[in-house]
């Protein structure tokens, strides 16, 4: 949940993020999807893939859990991140 004092990103700011790691990644679409029907959506998808990447990172620094367990949850982490980024999990095609 937002607090009520933190402001949300804008656009640009959703969407800079290093895609040369996204197998499908797709500016046209994401663009399209920020102007369709479900902008709100995955505006909200966008704002919980850096939530993502924060936990990620916290989890990857890690030092109580076995090296493996911890790179499968941090991979797991960034997977879901990306195909949130990719509109995955929208409705419909955006495009």
């Amino acid at each position: 949940m937002e607090r009520p004092d933190e402001e949300l990103p804008d656009d640009e700011e959703l969407l800079d993020f290093d895609t040369g790691t996204l197998e499908d990644w797709d500016e046209g679409r994401a663009r399209a999807a920020l102007e369709g029907e479900y902008g709100a959506l995955y505006r909200n998808h966008l704002r919980i893939a850096l939530k993502l990447d924060q936990w990620a990172r916290a989890e990857s620094r890690r030092t109580d859990t076995d090296a493996r367990y911890r790179s499968g949850y941090v991979q797991a982490l960034e997977d879901m991140a990306a195909f949130l980024r990719q509109a995955f999990y929208l409705p419909e095609d955006p495009g």
